[in-house]
């Protein structure tokens, strides 16, 4: 079952910014993208590699503000246990 949460638009912009960005890594573009097709999707949720992708962004840190934003996004849209 979906989680029913959406990307709100300032997580969207952070992560569009991500996407753009020729010095993010893979990674955190793979967490950004997975926000970022969540923006007006409720049914739709954080697949676990990309949860993965998110977590490691996140706890990296050298990731910049903007891709945080976008995989905490991520990770909040992630099916529960």
């Amino acid at each position: 079952m979906a989680t029913k949460k959406v990307t709100s638009k300032p997580a969207a912009t952070n992560a569009s910014k991500t996407l753009s960005s020729k010095s993010t890594a893979a990674k955190s573009k793979s967490a950004a993208g997975s926000a970022l097709a969540q923006r007006k999707s409720p049914d739709k949720e954080t697949s676990p590699k990309a949860a993965t992708a998110a977590s490691k962004a996140l706890s990296d840190g050298r990731s910049a503000k903007a891709t945080k934003s976008a995989a905490g996004s991520a990770l909040a849209q992630r099916r529960g246990k």
